[in-house]
């Protein structure tokens, strides 16, 4: 059996349900039957940019109904609080969660009783009216500003007001963020939390759990290791790159982040996007993969273009003859297939960030070029992580080749950076 077939089989309902803070732990200490379940999901789900009501991409939904579906098999009455979008801690109806009542009613075959606010008097009414296995899904977290700030008086109202019993976070994309909903909430409910199985798979893939199959792909992974990193700025990346320099075989860059270390290199970059203040760490975190071992790969050939659009001249050039005036879009052919042999030898692959801006199809191919070589290595397993990676893996249609997609692109991110996630350790403190 293949180590991805291997990883895929090792998440089925019963090794997920096995953990400290898993689904059936909080079973075993509560009856599930007569407890309302206050429970943390991100539905943050993309809206059409036409209507903007029309849900465009329902994973999000998709992958929380294990989860849901064992709390109301077990007749918990369940409160669902989440949010969508960046709303200035005050209601806004372009970012109202009414959009998904209905996909996700259909999902669960069951009928979503949406409330306007998610404190007060009519959060009461509807959760007092639910019956055993019913599901209640509050208004927006973030239309308050106690969300985001964690304020202790939001925390305990959002508790207070549904009656919670028992507390689930099954929202892995939030997990990173100390906010009320996420971490503050736990101490105001007298009951047991526990984290759903979406929040597990997630931590078991990419951190490990002894238990199962897979030991986690950072900190005990099959060798050899790769990570490879993309995106547009160095400054967002520095943490993780360091933390890959400790852990990894293969160090592979791409991405707009390549020209600051290329300006470390001393080389010319064009008109490509460079951060200045970043080119000190650049040379720095050279220095540190070659004094560690670790392959640190940069490209060395680009896809050079006159302009930022897609419908822009362009050409390949080796990394030390970029033109004046041109900007580099995507990683050359030769690059791609270093990449792709690395990753083809590689037992464990993290990838976080295309390679170039593959929205364009001139500069499409360095990324998609990985998700090929990734979907072609059978026996590895292969994490995706970060909004751009994913959405290039599905745009490509081989999501269901890989080993594990991530939720969360900022909690992967911190997760791989070896970080404690608030929402995480807030389960643990409980």
């Amino acid at each position: 059996m293949s180590l991805a077939n291997a990883a895929r089989r090792s998440f089925t309902s019963s090794s997920v349900r096995r953990g400290k803070l898993g689904l059936e732990g909080l079973a075993s200490k509560v009856d599930l039957g007569s407890s309302r379940v206050l429970i943390r999901l991100d539905l943050n789900v993309p809206l059409s940019k036409d209507d903007g009501v029309t849900i465009t991409d329902d994973t999000r939904l998709r992958a929380v109904v294990p989860t849901m579906n064992f709390l109301k098999e077990q007749g918990a009455q369940v409160v669902v609080a989440t949010h969508i979008g960046r709303p200035k801690g005050e209601p806004d109806a372009k970012f109202s969660v009414a959009p998904i009542v209905g996909r996700f009613s259909e999902l669960l075959d069951t009928d979503v009783v949406k409330v306007d606010d998610c404190v007060g008097d009519d959060v009461a009414q509807a959760c007092g009216a639910m019956p055993a296995g019913g599901v209640v899904l509050l208004e927006n977290v973030r239309f308050h500003t106690g969300e985001t700030k964690n304020f202790d008086d939001f925390a305990a109202a959002l508790a207070g007001s549904c009656g919670a019993t028992a507390y689930v976070n099954d929202a892995f994309g939030t997990a990173h963020r100390a906010h009320a909903s996420t971490e503050g909430v736990v101490k105001f409910i007298d009951g047991p939390a526990a984290g759903g199985y979406l929040m597990e798979k997630e931590l078991v893939y990419i951190k490990g759990r002894k238990r199962v199959y897979i030991k986690g792909a950072i900190d005990d992974p099959k060798r050899p290791l790769t990570a490879i990193l993309g995106g547009a700025k160095v400054s967002t990346k520095i943490p993780v790159i360091e933390s890959m320099l400790d852990k990894c075989d293969n160090v592979l860059v791409g991405g707009g982040m390549i020209f600051t270390f290329y300006k470390a290199m001393g080389h010319s970059v064009g008109a490509s996007l460079i951060e200045e203040d970043m080119v000190p760490m650049a040379k720095d975190l050279i220095a540190k993969a070659k004094a560690k071992g670790v392959n640190f790969l940069l490209p060395t050939d680009v896809v050079v273009a006159d302009k930022f659009a897609a419908d822009a001249n362009y050409k390949v050039v080796p990394v030390d003859g970029i033109p004046d005036g041109w900007l580099g879009l995507d990683v050359g052919p030769a690059t791609q297939a270093t990449f792709s042999a690395t990753a083809a030898a590689s037992t464990t692959v993290v990838w976080n960030g295309p390679m170039g801006v593959f929205e364009f199809d001139a500069f499409s191919k360095g990324t998609f070029g990985v998700a090929d070589a990734l979907a072609a290595n059978e026996s590895a397993i292969t994490i995706i992580g970060g909004g751009d990676s994913v959405a290039a893996v599905e745009k490509a249609g081989l999501a269901d080749k890989m080993s594990h997609i991530s939720t969360g692109g900022g909690a992967s991110l911190e997760l791989l950076e070896g970080k404690v996630l608030p929402g995480v350790a807030a389960l643990d403190d409980a």
